[in-house]
């Protein structure tokens, strides 16, 4: 078995500096509000839990308690926010998957996870900047719940950084192709693909951050990740709350010109 990841509260602990973690979540869970610059900011990751009592979710997947935690940080953070200014909700992304399991299915992790993704919804219609950053794996149900509904995805360039609906080998058996055809199949087809420049051919990231290590990040890197951050923040519209930007971005014109066809087509007739 792979060695837990321990990129997303690396770059969690990283861009917080010395702001506090916030109390009363569970340990898979991280909060924290900080400053980028002068940008008030609330950052939220999952991390690996191992000795959660939930055994499908020990490896950073977005499980029952997961799903229900993001969404009380993030409401938090709205209610905080009432009469002030809106934060910047930055998620910090690195999730192998959400958690497969009888149990979870049983307790309804279909409600914890759309619970999540709600709370990211509302917060960016209500006003709040939502970015997402890639920092490891950005696997099937737990990027949804975690980071797909940001206004900007950013995404390290690394070999670890990937974006895809199930794991590679999982893939490889439900198209009946070993490992190696299936990456030559990522060539032709984009959406097969799971390296990370091929996912920004589609035109669903804002930018591809290069020249980073993202195992271990230097001061320089660190500075980068959240200057990129900033400038991502400082190109959403004051009344942009939808996300528009992944139909209209230059890459989007070619890389889902289908998608913007039948988008088009479905406005003409309606």
């Amino acid at each position: 078995m792979s060695p837990l990841s321990t990129r997303g509260r690396t770059w969690f602990d990283a861009l917080r500096g010395t702001a506090p973690v916030l109390p009363g979540l569970p340990h898979s869970v991280l909060a924290s509000d900080a400053l980028l610059g002068e940008q008030p900011t609330r950052l939220v990751a999952v991390v690996p839990d191992p000795a959660s009592p939930f055994r499908r979710a020990r490896r950073g997947e977005v499980g029952l308690r997961e799903g229900w935690a993001l969404a009380q940080t993030v409401r938090d953070a709205m209610a905080l926010s009432t009469h002030g200014p809106r934060p910047l909700l930055l998620a910090i992304v690195d999730v192998p998957s959400q958690a497969y399991g009888r149990r979870e299915e049983l307790l309804g992790i279909h409600l914890a996870c759309a619970a999540a993704v709600d709370a990211y919804a509302s917060a960016r219609l209500a006003g709040h900047p939502v970015i997402a950053l890639l920092v490891g794996a950005a696997m099937s149900g737990a990027f949804l719940a975690h980071g797909y509904q940001a206004h900007r995805i950013l995404a390290l360039d690394d070999a670890a950084v990937m974006v895809h609906a199930m794991g590679r080998e999982a893939a490889a058996r439900v198209t009946r192709r070993s490992l190696d055809e299936l990456d030559q199949l990522g060539i032709t087809n984009p959406p097969m693909s799971y390296r990370i420049m091929d996912y920004a051919r589609l035109g669903l990231l804002h930018e591809l951050v290069t020249g980073v290590q993202a195992e271990a990040p230097t001061d320089r890197d660190i500075a980068k990740v959240r200057q990129a951050v900033l400038a991502a923040l400082a190109s959403i519209g004051p009344d942009e709350t939808d996300l528009a930007a992944r139909l209209t971005s230059p890459t989007a014109q070619t890389g889902r010109a289908a998608s913007r066809e039948v988008r088009e087509r479905l406005a003409a007739q309606w």
